[in-house]
């Protein structure tokens, strides 16, 4: 028996098409973090069972609690915000009839403001969503990994066997979740004793501009890629600007030559990435020097 856990807060624009996509399963468990909109209603349409669970800002820390109240001994997680097609569908159906694993890694389409974005870090980005009752356990830090016991099994990076994400519609969705992610991050990151600095206010931000748009390859995601990673750097640099706030907003005292030094080590970092690419291109014997040398001397 496989029982389907969705977690909602106002998703009445999505859990419609998220249920449809649940026929192939035997039990439907919805937990709702209070929604005000027609969320609940449309679950019931699906015959699902619906248990409440205080509004906390991120889903992880429902996770456990919605295991517990799904009587299935394999359990399948969707997010309101997400669908199955049906040879995921299938695959899945296969997996727990073969019994050889324990959990199960499954890659996730994520489609940001219309677009499949296949680099920048959202692809194949797996998820482990199928598991038996038990093996899976979840901790209550924002995207947090969770524990996992048995033998585990990855299925192939395929859009075919994909759970399709529909994450992000528009700027403004986009930066309304930043908003409340961030704030939720700062926290943790308090609570666990980091404190603010300036040095990690430039580097936080710039390493993750670079792995997103460079190592993880956003430039191949067009527009899209570039703005995502200069937005999910920016995400960094407001967390630590929040940090800050919940320090008290206390003064920190620096000299203009050490915020100079700052941002030409960021330049440096980017501009070495930059021509990392450029040499990747077709140049001339002097261009493709040119570029070596400043990559080596960084300058």
């Amino acid at each position: 028996m496989i029982s389907a856990i969705v977690h909602t807060y106002n998703e009445e624009e999505n859990i419609e098409r998220c249920l449809a996509s649940l026929g192939f399963v035997d039990e439907v468990v919805v937990v709702d973090m209070g929604s005000t909109d027609k969320t609940l209603s449309i679950a019931e349409e699906f015959h699902a069972k619906i248990f409440h669970h205080p509004y906390t800002g991120f889903v992880e820390p429902a996770r456990n609690f919605a295991i517990e109240k799904a009587t299935g001994d394999w359990i399948f997680i969707l997010d309101a915000d997400e669908e199955v097609p049906k040879n995921l569908s299938k695959r899945i159906l296969a997996v727990v009839s073969g019994n050889k694993y324990d959990y199960v890694r499954i890659p996730r389409m994520n489609i940001i403001w219309g677009k499949w974005i296949k680099h920048t870090g959202w692809w194949p980005d797996y998820q482990i969503r199928l598991f038996r009752k038990g093996n899976v356990e979840w901790v209550d830090t924002i995207h947090g990994v969770p524990f996992t016991k048995g033998v585990g099994s990855d299925l192939e990076a395929s859009e075919k066997v994909s759970i399709i994400h529909y994450n992000y519609l528009s700027l403004d969705q986009y930066l309304s979740r930043m908003n409340r992610y961030t704030t939720v991050v700062a926290k943790e990151m308090y609570m666990g004793n980091k404190r603010f600095s300036l040095k990690d206010l430039f580097d936080f931000p710039t390493q993750e501009f670079i792995r997103r748009f460079f190592v993880w390859e956003g430039y191949k995601d067009g527009l899209h890629g570039l703005a995502l990673s200069l937005l999910q750097s920016f995400s960094e640099l407001v967390t630590y600007l929040k940090l800050w706030e919940l320090e008290g907003l206390k003064d920190h005292k620096y000299t203009v030559s050490e915020v100079h030094s700052l941002f030409t080590k960021e330049y440096k970092e980017k501009d070495y990435w930059f021509v990392t690419e450029l040499l990747k291109e077709p140049n001339t014997w002097e261009k493709k020097l040119s570029l070596k040398l400043k990559r080596r001397l960084k300058i």
